[in-house]
């Protein structure tokens, strides 16, 4: 039986700005890329809020859902995801309320509980806001009241937002919003994009423990995926040496656009930075068509997810929608 049979495929879009590019050229190149996956039938395309980082454009997250909409007819596009923390409910509420409005049936709202930044950008983003372990919970909850209808008497309603119901799904590397989301029977996407260590564990915790809801009868489980597909491996892991550039930056503090593919880059480090390129990347496929695909299928097998959530930062534009590509193939 083919692992991949039945599953669903998306893709998360961190806008990556190219070494010699600019922004507008970001853009451009998302909304390409959202229509091309639209066009291989791809469930939904979720964009990251990061913020003060010179190689990703994602940080208005809210105006980037709405310009990706508005480039696509029926895909799904939504936030993977709007870092709560940063933002008040009601403003999220009215933000997203109106994407609703706009994209009937189309706006999906992911949450997420981490900054999405440095502790300097934080502090801009906050002001003086200090977060506490019990603020996600009470965010999540106040969110999903002004989503709701409107009740009789009710003092605080987001207009627009209520009564839109913008289905609502938590975002995490780590156990706390497995165990939320299964105990408020919500859907949950794992960040083994970038954090896979405890993706099994958390997987476990939410199916677990999950309490069905209005929202949701039984567990929805989406895994996000690093992906560099080629027509061979030797391609496939040339072509890859762009996330490794990004990895390495992130590890040294030393952040900047995406780089180009570098021949032999990982024979120049360390056995330290190697590590740490290794830990951060533990879930990413990368092969040609016959490798990706086997690796593809034993994921989805180890993991059951109902959906695979790919995130392909392939430097040349082109070669990204041939390894979108790929991955449809593997899955059709």
């Amino acid at each position: 039986m083919n692992p991949l049979a039945n599953v669903k495929l998306s893709q998360l879009d961190l806008v990556a700005v190219r070494q010699g590019g600019s922004v507008a050229d970001a853009l451009k190149i998302a909304v390409d890329t959202a229509r091309h996956v639209e066009t291989l039938g791809f469930e939904r395309y979720w964009l990251a809020e990061h913020h003060n980082m010179p190689g990703i454009a994602s940080s208005a997250t809210s105006v980037l859902v709405g310009h990706m909409a508005g480039a696509t007819k029926t895909l799904r596009v939504g936030s993977g995801g709007v870092m709560l923390p940063n933002h008040a409910p009601l403003v999220v509420a009215e933000a997203f309320g109106t994407l609703a409005e706009l994209y009937p049936g189309r706006i999906d709202l992911g949450l997420g509980r981490a900054p999405g930044t440095d502790r300097l950008t934080m502090h801009a983003l906050r002001r003086d806001r200090i977060e506490r372990e019990d603020d996600f919970p009470r965010d999540v909850a106040e969110l999903q009241r002004l989503l709701a209808p409107a009740q009789p008497g009710q003092p605080l309603v987001a207009i627009p937002g209520a009564g839109t119901e913008v289905p609502i799904w938590l975002l995490g590397s780590s156990l706390f919003s497995a165990r939320l989301a299964a105990e408020r029977g919500l859907p949950y996407a794992f960040a083994a994009h970038f954090a896979p260590a405890l993706l099994h564990q958390a997987l476990a915790v939410y199916r677990g423990n999950f309490r069905p809801s209005a929202t949701l009868t039984q567990p929805y489980v989406v895994v996000g995926v690093p992906w560099v597909a080629a027509e061979t491996d030797d391609e496939a892991d040339f072509l890859a040496t762009s996330i490794f550039q990004r990895v390495l930056g992130i590890l040294r503090g030393d952040r900047r656009p995406l780089a180009p593919p570098v021949a032999g880059f990982l024979e120049g480090l360390s056995a330290q930075e190697k590590a740490g390129i290794n830990d951060f990347l533990g879930a990413a496929i990368i092969g040609g068509r016959s490798r990706a695909k086997e690796a593809l299928g034993a994921l989805r097998q180890a993991t059951q997810a109902d959906e695979l959530m790919l995130v392909c930062d392939i430097f040349d534009p082109a070669l990204r929608l041939r390894a979108l590509d790929i991955a449809h193939a593997a899955c059709a």
